[in-house]
């Protein structure tokens, strides 16, 4: 069982580093409890070619900021679907990305996407106190569901 988590985001948009944060945040805890079978990956945005990378992945969690009414996190099943893309290519979804990977590779992961809420979107590198919060909180339910996914009993902290 491989899980690769993908946080994406700007850093330099307060909570628009939510993924990002949780990525990183998730990484150093695969490492402390030396999990090879847990990849931690992140970037600015997703792009068609991270197609590839999750085709190597049986489960994909996908971490984002979300600016949607939302209590402090949400965890949703991703299906694939080519029809989530804006016109630019410089907004690619997770569903696209998925779809391309089925498409291309003929892989198709078990994909989540987990929106964390945010608050504040200036031009600073760090988050709100709020988001903070939340990103604690989406940490701790992360770890338990890879915890569960692999089937084992690690120290969530």
């Amino acid at each position: 069982m491989k899980i690769l988590v993908y946080g994406y985001g700007n850093p330099g948009r307060q909570d628009d580093a939510l993924g990002i944060r949780l990525a990183e945040d998730i990484e150093l805890w695969v490492q402390e409890n030396k999990l090879s079978d847990v990849e931690v990956d992140y970037n600015y945005q997703l792009n068609i070619e991270d197609s590839d990378r999750i085709s190597n992945s049986d489960i994909v969690i996908f971490a984002d900021a979300s600016t949607e009414e939302i209590q402090d996190f949400i965890f949703t099943k991703i299906n694939p679907d080519e029809s989530t893309i804006e016109f630019t290519m410089h907004a690619v979804s997770p569903a696209f990305v998925l779809d391309l990977c089925r498409k291309l590779y003929a892989k198709c992961p078990e994909s989540y996407l987990i929106h964390i809420k945010g608050y504040e979107w200036q031009f600073e590198e760090n988050l709100s106190e709020e988001a903070e919060l939340n990103l604690a909180k989406a940490s701790k339910f992360l770890k338990e569901k890879i915890a569960k996914f692999l089937n084992h009993t690690i120290t969530i902290g």
